[in-house]
């Protein structure tokens, strides 16, 4: 299936403003599991005739890896960086797949002029499906277990819990919880600028503790809203041996095979 992603650049040269800019982020741009996602994404907007666009070449990270990690100093200078790309085109709304760009985005840009509504994709998928815009049947996940991991920066630092549930809900699935889930939620140990380091010493990696949990629930499929959710939870099924019967998709992914 073709798709199209038209860019804010042609599109102000054209006079014409999106409904909504998609915020693709780095790991939707270079992490090659989760281009996947910004695909599924994309092709659910064209499917349904949504307005939006990218920055392409335009977007720079965010910068919440490197305040994480404590380098305020490159922060500040890519969010004033993305501000004036966003402020210029007169950017009103945001989706973004991503729960860290999501956050830094919606929290931490208005302090610096960046004020803008800005919404996780899941929360925006599950807006389309409540109004009609996207009709999902439940077709390849009809009846099967589905398993949910929370994000951080979604679930306790944004409170959005249900949402992603919903979507799981609405391709008539089973979905089934890990004991640790929503305001109890463990991280998948990506988080806080963990993901671009190695572990401390322990007794166990973050990401093994919570593939056993998921696995625990007998689900098949696990789902996850977050590219850095991905990388740890594959990596915890590639662990365990697990990669034939166990697989790990983006909302977004379990969405477009449903969709009629």
């Amino acid at each position: 299936m073709e798709y199209k992603v038209p860019t804010m650049a042609e599109m102000a040269m054209n006079g014409e403003e999106p409904e909504i800019l998609f915020w693709v982020g780095c790991a939707g741009s270079f992490d090659d599991r989760y281009k996947k996602v910004t695909v599924a994404f994309v092709k659910i907007l064209n499917k349904i005739g949504v307005k939006f666009a990218v920055l392409g070449t335009e977007e720079a990270c965010t910068g919440d890896p490197a305040r994480r990690a404590g380098n305020e100093f490159t922060f500040q200078m890519l969010a004033q960086q993305n501000i004036q790309v966003l402020n210029g085109y007169g950017v009103k709304k945001i989706v973004t797949a991503c729960p860290h760009c999501f956050n830094t985005l919606k929290n931490e840009y208005p302090e610096l002029g960046g004020n803008y509504e800005v919404i996780h994709h899941s929360q925006y998928l599950q807006q389309l499906i409540d109004n009609g815009q996207l009709k999902v049947e439940g077709g390849s996940f009809k009846g099967q277990k589905i398993v949910y991991h929370d994000s951080c920066y979604l679930g306790r630092a944004n409170n959005i819990y249900e949402a992603p549930r919903d979507m799981i809900r609405a391709l008539d699935a089973e979905l089934v919880e890990m004991k640790k889930c929503k305001t109890n939620g463990l991280c998948c140990g990506a988080g806080g600028g963990q993901m671009f380091k190695e572990p401390e010493k322990g007794k166990k990696d973050v990401n093994i503790q919570r593939i056993e949990d998921a696995l625990q629930t007998g689900a098949g499929t696990i789902a996850v809203a977050c590219p850095f959710c991905m990388v740890m939870m594959s990596d915890g099924v590639k662990n365990k041996e697990k990669e034939h019967e166990v697989k790990v998709y983006d909302l977004a992914e379990l969405l477009l095979t449903s969709m009629n």
